[in-house]
């Protein structure tokens, strides 16, 4: 809420006296609500929004559980302004308290997510409308009759609307309404979208689809908590069977989320809704426009919004009552959030489901280990699809030992992936070329000095964009021009780039093949999401010959004339220490590779690596993803990571060295005696320096039935306090090692 909206309620609101007193938990890192007064006459419950002062200014809450604190109403402050809105269930509230308890964070800031839409906390204006009341124009033409024809059902019209429905201009409607042939009324404003219809499509699956699908319908029509997990290999479909769980959850007279790890570029999957249920979802991310935002968040809270399309922070919308939520992609590494509040989105929608006592499916051709381990031991219930939806094949997997095919020099492609596109592109097929890092160059160096491109502020080097004509880190945003000069020796035209990116890819392409239609996807590609939806709707089209891209084209695209997937460096994932670094190769690839061949057309993948005989290779071409799994759940459970063991990672960062390791070393000293817990460090992160703080890390291991959040919170609350520039991150369950 602006100042100037603040200076209003205050003016139009006197306060009367105080009756009562309530917690009211503001959007702030406080760590319990704070007591207000509530002036006679004022109605609020725990759930309310509301707007109270702190401070100097006035901020938006939630009034909450816990009742009056005996506090006399008379020394406290008392609530501005209740918004006209549902109140938040106890649903939701109660999931706020436990992702705050879980993630150790202040449960103002977990609340704050749920009230990212302040101008959606009152009603939306009325709309004005027009209704025939009879009578005719002292002159018909033919595009008044056509209007009265339009309005004559008695049905009221927006005067655009009704412009639009007759086929004529708005001033044909108002040169009738001067006439008094319609009234002007105030309708309710519209839906952010149409209702859609459980029945609009009948399912056309069958086989296993059909039988996965009644597994998983008759957990909705069971109503109570249970977790499905939906296993099945690309283009198998997935998503259709979990739309007859959305059908069947509609028809109930329930809501439903659909949680997706890139909602803003998935537009396929939105048309793919639309063809089942004649309307599309509300969608809910980070580049939608703050009008569509809030429309979204009143009609979800009011319930006239039936289902929503979202990436991670849809599960904090207060729906009115939320019957399913879908998880899918839930392997991919996007439902993490490391900002604020750090929580995994799969695993609080577990939590949400469970809060609410209604089912969730998880869905994946690739699940995570932990998902993998919960239906084995029988938490969830494992869902299989081992064929492809219809006639269609999965691809031909061959590895290419870099070894002994290597690259012309200069090159990355090696003889034989680029024979095997220019067999692709002869036959009107198209090809694509993975490689999951941006720009032109990851490193670029000067020959004749060895001078090396750093960022200024982080301990990474600059990637340089060639497209762009820059050099940019992809830690903090910094950029510069690419210079002509090396800026330690001077010497012109020496500079060098090392190792490839996207960019040199399509430049290698282009040298190869001249004719082709080549389109770069990169989420840093000039014209942001807007731009790549243009972009893979012309693949779709068929208006590319060979895509080259990162793991932007892995995320549930469906390419009808893609056969051939190249992996230019398949070992690219496994070059770190971080302990998930083998799943998340195997998830990726895995995903890429299925990109080919959804159609039916005979389809091919070559993985260029230089590991051949690695697990995770031979795994993805042998097609044996039991074994893979097997083999690493094995080593999870000896290591006693997670699923087996619990993590959790605190970064101490300051502006200078001596102060972050200070402190950690600070932290170190705090950690109680528990048996089964240890922490190790404190040590410097591998990315020592970021936006030019210093950072050192330490990670507390834990047995799966330890008390992490206890050992913490003792930890934390007997370590030195934060002072000067020092800052403290936690994280419960990392997955960035970085």
């Amino acid at each position: 809420m602006s100042t100037d909206s603040s200076d209003l309620f205050g003016a139009l609101f006197e306060t009367p006296p105080a009756t009562r007193t309530v917690p009211v938990l503001v959007p702030l890192p406080a760590p319990r609500p704070y007591s207000y007064a509530v002036p006679e006459g004022m109605a609020v419950e725990p759930g309310s929004v509301v707007q109270v002062p702190l401070g100097p200014r006035q901020v938006i809450g939630v009034v909450w559980d816990g009742g009056e604190d005996g506090v006399d109403p008379k020394k406290l402050r008392p609530i501005s302004h209740v918004f006209d809105c549902p109140p938040l269930n106890k649903e939701m509230r109660d999931f706020i308290d436990w992702v705050s308890a879980y993630t150790l964070s202040p449960p103002g800031l977990v609340a704050r997510m749920a009230l990212r839409a302040p101008n959606a906390f009152e009603p939306e204006p009325m709309v004005e409308g027009l209704r025939f009341i009879g009578g005719e124009p002292e002159r018909m033409t033919p595009a008044r009759a056509r209007v009265l024809e339009r309005a004559s059902d008695g049905v009221s019209w927006t005067r655009t609307g009704l412009a639009h429905a007759a086929g004529v201009s708005t001033s044909v409607v108002d040169g009738l309404i001067s006439q008094g042939i319609f009234e002007t009324i105030f309708l309710p404003p519209p839906p952010v979208v149409a209702k859609p219809d459980p029945d609009f499509a009948a399912s056309r699956l069958a086989g296993p689809q059909k039988d996965a699908a009644e597994d998983i319908l008759g957990e909705v029509r069971n109503g109570a908590f249970a977790v499905s997990l939906i296993d099945g290999v690309t283009g198998s479909g997935k998503t259709e069977v979990y739309f007859e769980a959305i059908a069947e959850t509609l028809r109930r007279g329930k809501q439903v989320l659909i949680l997706l790890p890139e909602i803003a570029l998935t537009a396929s999957f939105l048309e793919r809704f639309q063809d089942r249920f004649g309307a599309k979802p509300a969608e809910w991310h980070s580049d939608l426009a703050p009008r569509i935002r809030e429309k979204v968040w009143r009609q979800a809270v009011t319930g006239e919004v039936r289902v929503v399309a979202g990436a991670r922070s849809a599960l904090f919308l207060p729906f009115e009552d939320l019957g399913l939520i879908i998880v899918d992609e839930e392997h991919d590494p996007a439902y993490k959030q490391e900002d604020r509040v750090y929580y995994n989105a799969r695993d609080m929608a577990v939590v949400r489901a469970r809060i609410g006592d209604f089912p969730i499916v998880l869905v994946s051709a690739t699940p995570s280990v932990e998902s993998q381990v919960n239906g084995q031991s029988g938490r969830y219930t494992t869902i299989h699809l081992p064929t492809r939806f219809g006639d269609a094949a999965l691809p031909d997997l061959h590895l290419v030992d870099m070894r002994r095919h290597a690259p012309e020099r200069g090159g990355f492609l090696s003889p034989v992936l680029i024979r095997a596109i220019g067999k692709t592109i002869e036959k009107k097929e198209q090809a694509l070329l993975f490689l999951n890092r941006r720009g032109y160059a990851p490193l670029t160096l000067c020959r004749v000095c060895g001078h090396r491109f750093q960022c200024p502020q982080c301990s990474s080097w600059l990637v340089e964009h060639r497209f762009r004509s820059q050099l940019q880190c992809h830690q903090c945003g910094y950029t510069e021009r690419t210079p002509e000069a090396c800026p330690e020796c001077g010497t012109l035209d020496h500079l060098v780039a090392c190792g490839p990116g996207v960019e040199r890819i399509a430049e290698e392409v282009e040298r190869h093949f001249p004719d082709a239609r080549t389109i770069v996807l990169s989420s840093d590609i000039t014209g942001g999401v807007k731009r790549l939806r243009l972009e893979l709707d012309a693949i779709t089209k068929g208006e590319a010959d060979i895509v080259i891209g990162t793991q932007l084209v892995a995320k549930g695209h469906n390419f009808p004339l893609m056969t051939l997937v190249g992996i230019v460096d398949a070992d690219l994932g496994l070059a770190n220490g971080d302990p998930r670094a083998a799943e998340r190769t195997f998830q990726l690839l895995s995903q890429v590779t299925g990109r080919a061949g959804r159609t039916g057309l005979k389809s091919h993948g070559l993985l260029q690596t230089y590991q051949p005989q690695h697990p995770v290779m031979q795994a993805i071409v042998s097609g044996d993803a039991g074994a893979f799994y097997e083999r690493e759940i094995t080593e999870r459970e000896r290591a006693i990571l997670p699923p087996f063991g619990r993590l959790a990672s605190i970064i101490v960062s300051a502006e200078t060295r001596q102060d972050a390791e200070s402190h950690a070393r600070g932290i170190r000293s705090s950690a109680p005696q528990v048996s089964g817990i240890s922490v190790l460090g404190p040590a410097e992160a591998p990315l020592a320096i970021v936006r030019g703080r210093h950072r050192f890390r330490l990670l507390v291991h834990g047995r799966r039935n330890s008390d992490m959040q206890a050992f913490l919170k003792t930890m934390l609350a007997q370590a030195p306090k934060e002072r000067g520039s020092v800052q403290v991150q936690l994280d419960i369950d990392p997955q960035s090692f970085l």
